[in-house]
């Protein structure tokens, strides 16, 4: 597990750090540079489940592709085709993005990895994790003797 190091002195605190991937740049971009390196990732943690949501306008769910890799990371990828146009056609402006795309999370030791649920809406994928119950450390009362 990754951790965070403390301001104070150095040494790492017990926060895990999602950010500090093994893993090259998880603004990855395979195949054309115009690909969507701008695609936004917003990931909550709450009691229950990490959610992680990505805006993926225009795009269908058989054009994206959830897995869960060995390592405990979260790959997030597809593809946007460049709309072809007529021979005719004539572009004044093309700012909408094409071609592949992935992004990656390593995601932390209480995520259920066999538990991960994704769903695309109006151009937004929402993947979910569940998450293990934390441990709640176990009191036991001693009688006092005497």
């Amino acid at each position: 597990m990754a951790l965070i190091p403390s301001f104070f002195g150095g040494r790492p605190s017990d926060l895990f750090d999602p950010f500090s991937l093994d893993l090259w740049d998880p603004f990855f971009t395979a195949g054309e540079t115009s690909a969507f390196m701008s695609t936004r990732v917003d990931w909550k943690e709450t009691p229950e489940a990490h959610i992680f949501k990505a805006d993926l306008p225009g795009l269908k769910k058989e054009q994206v592709k959830v897995e869960v890799e060995e390592g405990r990371v979260l790959q997030i990828s597809g593809e946007r085709s460049k709309e072809q146009g007529e021979k005719n056609d004539r572009w004044h402006r093309v700012e909408r993005s094409s071609g592949k795309f992935l992004r990656r999370f390593r995601l932390p030791e209480n995520a259920k990895l066999d538990q991960v649920k994704a769903s695309m809406e109006n151009g937004v994928l929402t993947v979910t994790v569940a998450k293990e119950e934390e441990k709640k450390p176990m009191v036991t009362a001693i009688d006092i003797s005497g």
